[in-house]
């Protein structure tokens, strides 16, 4: 058995099930390989398509995602959406071949470019010690939950390893598959959980829960999974809820759910999370974008954030307390700290809150002036259009740019498994590959791909991949023929904006030409394709190309430029 053969070999037992890729000479044994031990591959058009896919799957379904890529360029073609997916600490395993002999045209410093973007570099050194180099690295990529640069060199691949044991699958996480949460961060163990409820920190964390009067919980990424730990403490504490953009979703069914808190945010949310008296961080970097640089922590608010990882505390808005541990450990922790005492003068809970939750707690609710005329169509009217049409049990990913926030926000997901937000990075082009990986992760929901026109150019060759794995994909595409950002950003100075616009094209025409269904939105009335396509056989998956206005930067764009 040559090493490929072992490590492929190897990595399906530990536990891989989906690898997506783009096949050359440095990785066609290592992924013929896996394919032959179970592993599900799925071909990408382009690298950074595949990796994104990957990462999204992990983010989705729990499982660690691999991607499978050549030597040299195969890695650098991949290097941004390894760059997202480590960035939002994505258990995510790279295989890619390497050439080591400095002469060949392929020869990179693979390990400083895996370093250079946040990802972890681990080589296969040698053919006896190759399988547990390469199960090491999904160990750190699945308990550690980081992304895992796995070089393989091209002269080691091919060497005979031997008889390796086949790798033991572990068993499987409670998030597994089928599930839409990923395992928290190194879930720590009975004795720990005992140890926490023990510790000094819980106590003061539940002494300001008791005193608090208007409490805000804000839950991220690490939150996933703990959904009724939380709200049961918020219940304790009249606590309300909220998140950050990664995890929306999390709390909808909620009475007391303010959707999301940051650039994001209603109205509303915004006025209740500034007049908190206390703001609890649950696995949520409170960061700039989830506290508008700060604006969002009232001036007598106190600050607490629970988060597995000691750095992550106040680094980004000052922390009065940070309690270390996963969420739901935490969180009954903090219940059982709390005895059987009521929550005091029910906290932020009030029928009045309740109320305005109800008729102000949703962007839609929100009135604006419908700005369609001219063949263009606001992209609010889209977004609302759309929300009604599309069924509930779907999976909304967005891609970069102005248009992001209302797909984000105007259309309803219905749990934190409804929403892939690939933002970490802030770059324009991953949100049809997230959509792709997201749909291979959970197939019983309707993926739904938002894209601006700049990141459907941009990655318009995986729409062959949409139509080559039978996904019934809705792909919308918000059309201001131009980076809207930057012309919102630049245009208020008179800079001049050629640079950054582009004349009309037919994304329609270009969809049908990879098989798509395909309709052009322009007006309300025009959403009708979409129904009709609803109503079908959906045996193809369909795009919107909306035309859409293009006067005014978004809203959360116009807050994010004034600094918040």
């Amino acid at each position: 058995m040559i090493v490929a053969e072992a490590v492929g070999r190897a990595l399906a037992g530990a536990g891989a099930r989906v690898a997506f890729g783009v096949v050359g000479s440095g990785n066609f044994h290592v992924t013929n390989a896996l394919v032959r031990h179970g592993v599900r591959f799925v071909a990408a058009r382009h690298e950074g398509g595949a990796a994104t896919m990957a990462a999204a799957y992990a983010r989705m379904s729990g499982q660690v995602g691999v991607v499978t890529v050549h030597q040299g360029p195969g890695l650098t073609n991949a290097i941004t959406g390894i760059a997202e997916a480590a960035k939002s600490r994505t258990p995510l395993v790279v295989l890619t071949g390497e050439a080591t002999d400095a002469r060949s045209n392929f020869h990179i410093d693979q390990d400083a470019l895996a370093r250079s973007v946040g990802a972890l570099a681990v080589r296969l050194t040698s053919p006896a010690t190759a399988v547990a180099e390469a199960l090491e690295a999904f160990r750190l990529a699945r308990d550690d939950r980081r992304t895992v640069v796995l070089n393989l060199p091209l002269g080691l691949q091919s060497a005979d390893a031997g008889d390796p044991p086949a790798a033991r699958e572990r068993p499987a996480s409670p998030h597994g598959a089928g599930t839409a949460s990923p395992a928290p961060e190194g879930t720590p163990s009975s004795a720990a959980e005992d140890a926490l409820a023990g510790g000094e920190a819980l106590g003061v964390f539940a002494g300001m829960l008791r005193e608090a009067r208007r409490p805000v919980f804000v839950a991220g990424r690490g939150a996933r999974g703990a959904r009724a730990e939380v709200a049961e403490l918020a219940g304790r504490a009249g606590a309300l809820l909220a998140t950050s953009a990664v995890a929306r979703g999390l709390f909808r069914g909620s009475p007391w759910d303010l959707d999301v808190s940051g650039g994001f945010a209603t109205p509303l949310a915004a006025e209740l999370i500034r007049d908190a008296d206390l703001v609890v961080g649950w696995g949520c970097a409170l960061n700039m974008w989830t506290t508008r640089h700060g604006a969002l922590i009232g001036p007598g608010a106190r600050v607490v954030q629970v988060d597995l990882d000691p750095d992550a505390v106040g680094r980004h808005v000052p922390a009065g307390l940070g309690v270390i541990g996963d969420v739901a450990s935490v969180a009954r922790a903090a219940a059982a700290a709390l005895g059987s005492e009521a929550a005091p003068a029910a906290g932020y809970r009030s029928p009045e809150v309740a109320r305005r939750i109800r008729a102000e707690g949703r962007w839609r609710a929100v009135p604006y002036r419908d700005e369609s005329g001219g063949g263009r169509i606001d992209p609010r009217t889209l977004s609302i259009g759309l929300d009604d049409l599309l069924p509930a049990e779907r999976i909304l990913a967005t891609d970069s740019g102005n248009f992001m926030g209302y797909p984000a926000m105007f259309m309803d997901v219905p749990d934190e498994a409804g929403f892939c937000f690939t933002q970490a990075f802030q770059a324009v082009g991953l949100g049809l590959a997230s959509a792709i990986g997201a749909a291979v992760a959970r197939p019983d929901r309707l993926p739904v791909a938002a894209l601006g026109d700049g990141g459907a150019w941009m990655s318009a060759a995986e729409l062959e991949t949409v139509v080559r794995l039978g996904l019934p994909m809705v792909v919308v595409v918000y059309d201001d023929e131009a980076y809207g950002a930057e012309v919102h950003h630049f245009g208020p100075h008179g800079d001049e904006l050629d640079t950054v616009r582009f004349p009309p094209a037919d994304l329609a025409a270009v969809a049908r030409g990879h098989g798509f269904a395909a309709v052009t939105v322009g007006e309300a009335a025009d959403l009708a394709g979409v129904a009709g396509w609803l109503k079908g056989p959906r045996d193809r998956p369909l795009l919107v190309h909306a035309k859409v206005t293009r006067e005014h930067a978004s809203w959360w764009l116009e807050e994010a430029f004034r600094g918040h």
